[in-house]
């Protein structure tokens, strides 16, 4: 075993020596081709960031998207909240009914299948509202994304950058402001995604 080791140490010293040399040997060229057809350009790497909130604040079109996503919203909610109202004033009367022997027991039994029929339908139509929400806030806040990613496509044409990224704090940790095209970015979408006012 410990002849083995002493092996493999002296390969990786050779293999560390090789690599040495053909890197500090080799002849600088105008770009490396790496297994692929476009050749890498020597020099600066170039790398840029947008603010994601400022383009959430400050994107028209991304705007107008939150303010339907939010009166949507807010119609399921009075829809759900008008059906729970009506659930609750039945259960309630039920209960007086009940509590006052107004009613017989198969009536009582009826009441009662009624008040499950309406929990479930409510249940049933929760759910659907919910699905549709996201579905909707999913498709949404993909096409406001492609119409980010399409004009960045043409904005980097002549600015050559390698990536640009959206800032989020749980992924950046150090960034220099002057790589920050944010306001290039919130104006040319608004230029390009002109909303109309009503």
């Amino acid at each position: 075993m410990k002849n083995f080791t002493l092996g493999l140490n002296i390969v990786l010293v050779i293999a560390v020596a090789v690599l040495f040399y053909l890197h500090f040997n080799s002849t600088p060229s105008s770009g490396v081709v790496l297994g692929g057809s476009k050749p890498v350009p020597a020099g600066a790497f170039r790398i840029a960031y947008f603010e994601t909130d400022s383009i959430q604040a400050q994107f028209d079109y991304f705007k107008q998207i939150s303010g339907e996503l939010d009166a949507k919203n807010q119609a399921n909610s009075k829809v759900l909240g008008d059906m729970k109202s009506t659930f609750t004033s039945k259960y309630q009367d039920l209960q007086k009914a009940a509590n006052s022997n107004l009613l017989s027991q198969a009536e009582l039994a009826s009441k009662q299948q009624e008040l499950m029929q309406m929990e479930k339908a409510f249940q049933g139509k929760e759910k659907m509202m919910s699905d549709e929400m996201q579905d909707e806030t999913f498709r949404k806040l993909q096409d406001v994304k492609k119409k980010i990613e399409d004009f960045l496509k043409e904005y980097n044409k002549d600015k050559g950058y390698a990536f640009i990224f959206s800032n989020s704090s749980d992924l950046m940790y150090l960034k220099d402001s002057s790589y920050n095209i944010t306001k290039d970015v919130v104006k040319g979408l608004n230029a390009l995604y002109p909303v109309k006012k009503k």
